[in-house]
């Protein structure tokens, strides 16, 4: 699901980026980050909830969120393994991410893959063991990816959508859904929020009762 023009102020919000302290939070992420303050999270859930029933069933106690201004950073040939592949932010289905684009960059957005071999696009915890075996054969046989980011998923994994990531929109998915950022290996990634590949990344989950 995506919407086109989230944020009434799309231009303080990068600039308020500007204020972050960045910092490597993950190895699975190619960049930096920086947490959103509680009270925007909150203030972001007061208005997406409703979406959120909408979009991927109602949760009876509410949602959480957490998010993060992000920054994709790595050059190509610095990339992990793991960074060289189509991801999943976890095998829960009900765990909801969201990608708000906020730059203007010759990069795009987000992708989503198949895996060819299980015929998987999403990943479930019965799921997975099967599907890590799956990859792991194929490297065994075919060598590492290339030190590059994935651009149509070949030869393992298919691409079966895209987002182009305009500036102001917003994509929610399930987090256990195969994906990968859309980042050309050929430009630049620069490390100002101003003029690099700046997202905010979130992540919503059912509330559990007390």
């Amino acid at each position: 699901m995506t919407i086109q023009q989230l944020l009434a102020s799309p231009d303080a919000v990068v600039s308020m980026a500007t204020l972050q302290k960045f910092a490597k939070i993950t190895p699975q992420y190619p960049g930096v980050r920086a947490p959103l303050a509680p009270q925007v999270c909150t203030a972001w859930l007061a208005q997406l909830s409703p979406l959120l029933d909408q979009w991927f069933g109602t949760a009876p106690h509410g949602w959480e969120m957490q998010a993060w201004y992000s920054l994709v950073t790595t050059p190509p040939a610095q990339l992990a393994p793991i960074q060289r592949l189509p991801h999943v932010d976890g095998t829960d289905p009900q765990q909801v991410a969201m990608m708000l684009y906020l730059h203007s960059t010759g990069h795009g957005g987000t992708a989503f893959f198949r895996h060819r071999a299980t015929g998987l696009s999403s990943l479930t915890a019965e799921t997975w063991p099967g599907y890590a075996a799956a990859v792991q054969a194929e490297v065994a046989r075919t060598g590492l990816p290339p030190a590059a980011y994935t651009t149509d998923g070949a030869p393992h994994f298919e691409r079966i959508h895209a987002v182009d990531g305009a500036f102001n929109s917003a994509v929610f998915y399930r987090g256990n859904i195969l994906h990968s950022g859309v980042i050309d290996n050929a430009a630049p990634l620069d490390v100002d929020p101003r003029r690099g590949r700046l997202t905010i990344n979130a992540f919503f989950r059912p509330s559990v009762a007390d």
